[in-house]
């Protein structure tokens, strides 16, 4: 093979300020091998790709390679197997993912910033600040004022007060391999300063391994932000003649939606006395429902839901919610929008939302309704795998509370059913009761139930009281997994604790599907399948045929590996239901 590019000098050593960059000196990679022979498989390796070739740090030495960067980096990865370091998954891992490079770990700064220290933002910026404990810079901006160009010493990237320059930070920067070289280091300096941080967490845990739980977390993490790239780079398989026969069924050909939403419309009006009301506007619904002699505060689906049976209104305005969604949400223009001509539904993800640290998607990924997954189908010659984590935030409550009564029950198949013997209850009042004390409800029937969880699981119950009481009194949480939950904003303190209650539980429980997720993906490599969608407590796969057994094997293996380090000794057991399928709609609900 020949060399894939030449490197530049050592522009900076680790700990040094950054100065003026070297001259490239034209040396091969082999050359660059040499110079981090002694390292071991798997160290870190940071990363920052411009157009010309890349940038690399290691050892506390920067480097400058000039060449394809594809190449460069499908060589690298080959010889050494590192867990690369990058400011943003999105912005390195995008030209990789289209190159077909899948690499296999890494450290993302933006998503472990977020881990530290909550909030949303992820800018190198920001994560720069953070680790040097500096005020947090300004939000980036595309355009540079003067009072930038005046502040700025055009030495290096490192500015007046130790904060990035945002001659560096900014669009506008230079991006040749000398700069990204010095930026890659820069990079690795915070990524060990994170790692130092995460490491310090007070209640720090380690896992089995020796390696604290929070770093164990922050890899994860990081596997979770270059797993939604690529999701949205390979993109959910959808049959588009069978999508295309459901929208004319539900909501008309495209040519014709107006008139299919007039005779939508008339057909739930026809059902209602007056027949000026906007259907759109949940005021005048409210006002015709009043008038049949339904006196409900608001016009949620699940508080008219009792009333459907009994009253053919009710149920025709629920019918018109469901067709209604699909043609505002998922019609004609959202199918020309997100779906290519290879019929796959593409959205940008996001590793990690603002709160509780759950993937989130665009495009509608996260709420396709349940008549359009029929449209969700494997290619010829492949299959959908799909397996759904069994009541994942009570065993995670379980596990994290430390509460023996509840993992014993969290042991279980079905976990409601010894939480009910406990409460000398039926299942769904248990289930009930168990939802409540983690979504702090406490009115109607869910008081009783909680007095007699009170009783029966007293440390899980102290364990979300705290949580609530830390929330009352705006002071940030961490989750197991070592994830700030900023708490310190405006509102209700009820409110405040109710959300301060839940994120505890469902930060944990997305961190450990995260860990899983990133387990699966890293499985699926020699069988050559993909991760298709990660849906809250849910993965779908999209794997060869004649591999979906061990793919479904896979999904059980890498579940039962993830939490046996995730909540050593606790005794909690995670389960999930597997299926084998060719459509998403054929799998168990």
């Amino acid at each position: 093979m020949e060399p894939a590019g030449r490197l530049v000098e050592p522009a900076g050593r680790l700990g040094e300020p950054a100065g003026r960059l070297v001259e490239p000196a034209h040396f091969d990679v082999a050359q660059v091998l040499a110079a981090l022979a002694g390292r071991a498989r798997s160290g870190v390796l940071a990363l920052v790709l411009v157009p010309a070739g890349i940038g690399l740090a290691a050892g506390g030495a920067s480097y400058a390679l000039v060449g394809e960067p594809v190449a460069l980096v499908a060589e690298l990865e080959a010889a050494l197997d590192p867990r690369w370091v990058w400011w943003d998954a999105r912005a390195t891992l995008t030209p990789l993912v289209a190159g077909g490079i899948r690499l296999r770990a890494c450290w993302d700064v933006a998503a472990v910033h977020r881990l530290l220290h909550g909030g949303r933002r992820g800018d190198a910026g920001s994560a720069w600040a953070a680790a040097f404990g500096l005020s947090e810079p300004a939000e980036p901006s595309a355009v540079l004022d003067l009072l930038d160009l005046a502040s700025s010493t055009g030495a290096g990237p490192v500015g007046e007060g130790g904060q990035l320059s945002r001659e560096w930070v900014g669009p506008w920067a230079e991006p040749t391999v000398g700069r990204a070289a010095q930026w890659a280091l820069l990079c690795l300096q915070v990524q060990q300063r994170q790692q130092a941080a995460l490491a310090g967490l007070p209640d720090g845990r380690a896992a089995p391994t020796g390696v604290p739980l929070a770093v164990l977390t922050a890899w994860s993490e990081s596997g979770a932000a270059l797993l939604g790239v690529e999701l949205a780079a390979d993109g959910l398989p959808l049959d588009r003649s069978a999508l295309s026969a459901l929208l004319v069924e539900l909501i008309g050909p495209p040519d014709e939606e107006s008139v299919a939403r007039a005779r939508r419309d008339a057909a739930v009006m026809a059902h209602f006395p007056d027949t000026r009301f906007d259907l759109r506007n949940p005021l005048q619904v409210r006002e015709l429902l009043v008038g049949l002699g339904f006196d409900v505060p608001d016009t949620r689906s699940w508080r008219l839901e009792p009333f459907r049976a009994t009253s053919p209104a009710v149920d025709a305005l629920l019918r018109w919610r469901k067709v209604e969604r699909v043609a505002t949400t998922y019609g004609w223009s959202w199918l020309a929008r997100h779906v290519g001509g290879d019929d796959r539904l593409r959205g940008e993800w996001v590793s990690a939302d603002g709160g509780g640290g759950r993937m989130t998607a665009s495009a509608g990924l996260h709420n396709l309704p349940a008549d359009l997954r029929v449209a969700v189908a494997a290619r010829s010659g492949w299959a959908l795998v799909r397996a759904d984590l069994g009541q994942v935030e009570p065993r995670v409550l379980a596990a994290i509370s430390g509460d023996v009564g509840l993992a014993e029950a969290g042991r279980e198949d079905d976990m409601y059913s010894p939480v009910a013997l406990a409460l000398g209850v039926d299942r769904p009042t248990a289930k009930v009761a168990v939802l409540a004390a983690m979504y702090g409800q406490t009115s109607g029937p869910a008081g009783e139930a909680l007095k007699r969880m009170d009783r029966a699981y007293p440390v899980a119950m102290a364990f979300l009281r705290a949580a609530e009481e830390s929330g009352r009194g705006r002071r940030d949480l961490r989750t197991w997994g070592g994830r700030r939950i900023r708490l310190d904003f405006e509102g209700d303190p009820g409110g405040r604790g109710r959300y301060a209650r839940n994120a505890t539980v469902q930060g944990a429980a997305a961190e450990l599907f995260k860990a899983w997720a990133a387990t699966v993906r890293a499985g699926l490599r020699p069988l050559g399948g993909q991760v298709v969608l990660c849906l809250h407590d849910e993965l779908l796969l999209h794997v060869p045929s004649a591999v979906a057994g061990d793919a479904a094997e896979l999904l059980l293996t890498a579940l039962e590996g993830t939490a046996a380090w995730w909540c050593a000794g606790s005794g909690v057991r995670f389960v999930a239901d597997v299926s084998v399928v060719q459509r998403w709609s054929e799998a168990k609900p």
